[in-house]
């Protein structure tokens, strides 16, 4: 079943659509839940990475749902990050409703969603996040990450328009607005354990992205799957034929592997039986 959450942060509202398998039988465990963050360059939020899937991820056996966030120009950082929290936590408060394990929450982003993803999994225990998002450290933890291709630094390497969107034009001129946001150098050894894809051949958002990232989590001996495939555009999501009518990027089987590879990590990750 389809359930829609509606929640306000900065006086506007994001919504949290969830796909809820029912209950195999009154004493079915928790499943891991799938908080779909889609991309869009902070500017909007890209349908093909948003029910496309959290419909695989029920295919799979998860819980899944997808954070429609706040987007430029009337919204800048922190308060799409604000939203991602307040998600999180009401997964957690309806985790007995919905069947989860509130213990196996794992956020996909793909592109600026992965910045965002990324975002949480660096500064999910910081201080000042408590009072940006109304929501306390242990509420809004994730589990684990999934990033598609995601948007990281803000370096030589950067996707410029996700960032002049998140931050505004006057503070991304601010160097250390903008420093902030380069997620390679704010990796801490709270990340959670990080599945990360991503293609050679992406010109939209290079792949130095997750190379960046990835080197980062293991100098802080974060647990890290990294897959870099040989070709593909930018914003494949699942990589196949059927989602070809709502972009111009043709299917690639090679990469569209990605989708087996993560169920097998997250089997790894967060073991259940259904």
């Amino acid at each position: 079943m389809w359930t829609h959450e509606l929640f306000p942060v900065g006086g506007r509202h994001a919504s949290l659509d969830c796909l809820i398998l029912p209950p195999t039988g009154p004493d079915a465990l928790g499943r891991p839940f799938l908080l779909v963050v889609p991309g869009g360059g902070y500017h909007n939020c890209a349908l093909r990475e948003a029910e496309p899937i959290a419909a695989q991820a029920t295919a799979l056996g998860w819980q899944s749902g997808v954070l429609t966030y706040s987007c430029a120009p009337e919204a800048r950082f922190p308060e799409a990050l604000a939203e991602l929290c307040q998600a999180v936590k009401t997964v957690r408060e309806h985790a007995s409703e919905w069947q989860v394990d509130p213990s196996s929450i794992v956020v996909i982003g793909f592109s600026a969603g992965g910045h965002l993803a990324a975002s949480l999994g660096c500064f999910w225990h910081e201080d000042w996040l408590d009072g940006v998002s109304g929501t306390t450290k242990e509420e809004r933890r994730p589990n684990g990450l999934m990033l598609c291709y995601p948007v990281i630094t803000s370096g030589l390497h950067a996707h410029r328009g996700s960032f002049q969107n998140l931050l505004g034009p006057e503070k991304c001129e601010d160097v250390n607005a903008l420093g902030f946001q380069s997620l390679e150098k704010q990796v801490n050894a709270f990340v959670p354990p990080c599945f990360i894809w991503h293609t050679w051949t992406d010109q939209g958002v290079p792949v130095e992205n997750s190379l960046l990232f990835a080197l980062a989590l293991r100098e802080h001996g974060v647990s890290c799957e990294l897959h870099v495939f040989p070709h593909g555009e930018h914003g494949l999501s699942l990589a196949t034929d059927w989602l070809r009518s709502s972009r111009h990027v043709s299917g690639n089987p090679q990469t569209g592997q990605w989708v087996e590879l993560a169920r097998t990590w997250m089997l790894t990750q967060f073991p259940f039986t259904h």
